[in-house]
């Protein structure tokens, strides 16, 4: 227990990015602005995307995109249930029905063939989940989504510097990109929408602010322009330059964040091969770079010894951190009293989500981290291994 604590995940944070928070706060303009536009100009030129609107996080997005493209009473949105919550949060907060689609066991991904079984009439759009850094087979997706007309609103939390096809992720549709903390890229907090639709664009942009009729930062006089008018009742939700500069040199660099990534991710792969009991994700057999925004394995307890929570326990007792992406969203105390009178249908279309929600676990995984690190880890799951067994 000498040694040194290892975090679950640390931010690709070097000093110019630092200096350049510095300077915003020496400029005297903290709020949205010349950073902010900035950082959606590099978007737009990383992925391709016509159109970046910064965001004060992924659940804004979420939030103004469902609102924008007119999700309300009676719809019904599909999407996994193996999400972060916020994204049911808000179906469920404007009156619609989330409906829970299953993931493949072993990406835990969803997919064109299981969404189209579950679209009805109802069906008004689909949220499908890029995760842990991998893409979604999205030629399949958008061919369903033109086959039945609906719309499609990538959750590409994890996904900034994935690419599907050698394509970027956000080239195309409608993506929500998370800038959180955690992620490979951060402002602390923010997040980002993609769209090539202007119109769409326009609707978020305003409505991220008050639903005024221009920014709140008019790049020519410094300031808002006094005539301004309420186009539509809009929220508080955009990005203040003071974390949007922080992401700006990490964008500059997100090719060797990610390669860095990549060379842990498989130094884990190959040294977990022989630990029973320990099964990583697979990744796609298309084609494809994975960002690894995490990596994830799953627990067998019977063949390992513990469970999943335990295992954490664990780590954390070898001062290792680790976490878990995600609990299944229909298992959350709320959703099961909810949906307590159909809980048990909605259970039995998810099989893979139920046994991956129980088993998941994120290993630590971030660019400053060393080969070094990654024995340790490997050692004390091991250790642990071993111990259990024993007893």
């Amino acid at each position: 227990m000498n040694k040194e604590f290892l975090p679950l995940c640390r931010p690709a944070l070097n000093d110019n990015d630092m200096n350049a928070v510095i300077k915003v706060l020496q400029s005297g303009w903290i709020t949205t602005g010349q950073q902010s536009h900035a950082l959606e100009t590099l978007i737009t030129q990383h992925i391709g995307a016509a159109y970046a609107i910064t965001l004060s996080s992924a659940t804004a997005g979420m939030h103004l995109a469902l609102l924008a493209l007119g999700i309300g009473p009676g719809d019904e949105v599909i999407t996994p249930s193996l999400t972060w919550v916020s994204t049911i949060n808000m179906i469920t907060l404007l009156g619609a029905k989330p409906v829970f689609v299953d993931v493949d066991p072993h990406t835990l991904m969803t997919d064109a063939e299981r969404i189209g079984s579950l679209i009805t009439s109802k069906t008004k759009l689909i949220i499908p989940v890029h995760y842990a850094g991998a893409p979604l087979d999205l030629d399949a997706l958008y061919a369903l989504s033109t086959r039945y007309n609906i719309p499609i609103l990538e959750d590409a939390a994890h996904a900034l510097g994935t690419y599907y096809k050698d394509r970027p992720i956000g080239q195309t549709g409608h993506c929500i990109f998370s800038l959180h903390a955690i992620k490979n890229i951060t402002t602390a907090e923010g997040g980002i929408f993609t769209t090539q639709d202007k119109a769409l664009a326009e609707r978020i942009r305003r409505l991220r602010f008050h639903g005024l009729g221009v920014d709140a930062f008019d790049r020519q006089h410094q300031g808002r322009r006094p005539q301004a008018e309420v186009i539509e009742p809009g929220f508080k939700y955009n990005m203040p330059d003071l974390c949007a500069v922080l992401a700006i040199g990490q964008l500059q660099r997100i090719g060797s964040i990610t390669q860095k990534r990549q060379q842990l991710a498989k130094l884990y792969q190959n040294k977990l091969q022989s630990i029973a009991g320990i099964t990583p994700l697979n990744v796609p057999h298309y084609s494809h770079v994975h960002c690894w925004h995490l990596f994830i394995i799953r627990i067998d307890p019977q063949t390992f010894g513990l469970n999943r929570d335990d295992f954490i326990e664990a780590l954390k007792n070898h001062n290792i951190g680790a976490g878990i992406h995600f609990k299944a969203c229909h298992s959350q105390h709320y959703y099961q009293k909810l949906y307590q009178d159909s809980l048990n249908d909605i259970e039995e279309r998810l099989p893979n989500t139920i046994i991956n929600s129980e088993q998941i676990c994120s290993l630590p995984l971030f660019p400053d981290m060393t080969p070094e690190d990654v024995n340790r880890v490997i050692s004390t799951i091991i250790q642990i291994s071993e111990q259990h067994h024993e007893a």
